[in-house]
């Protein structure tokens, strides 16, 4: 979830004019939000797969049972 909140932070920083509160609200007023967030939670992607190639099985399941509570969020921001 750090790095997720990492990427969400930084794509806003370096996309958006205004500051990050207010940014955060004008995507989610415009039902952006979830958007946002999934393709900062693409950063998880590549830590999965070094986890496995590492045979490191607690931390890549942990990267997925992340990135489904993501998916969670995503889904009820998508809902409201």
């Amino acid at each position: 979830m750090l790095w997720t909140s990492f990427g969400v932070i930084m794509l806003i920083f370096f996309l958006s004019d205004a500051s990050v509160e207010e940014s955060f609200l004008y995507l989610y007023e415009q039902k952006k939000l979830g958007g946002l967030i999934s393709i900062a939670a693409l950063i998880n992607l590549p830590l999965f797969f070094i986890a496995l190639k590492k045979n490191k099985m607690a931390f890549a399941a942990g990267i997925v049972a992340i990135s489904m509570l993501t998916v969670i969020f995503i889904a009820l921001l998508k809902v409201n």
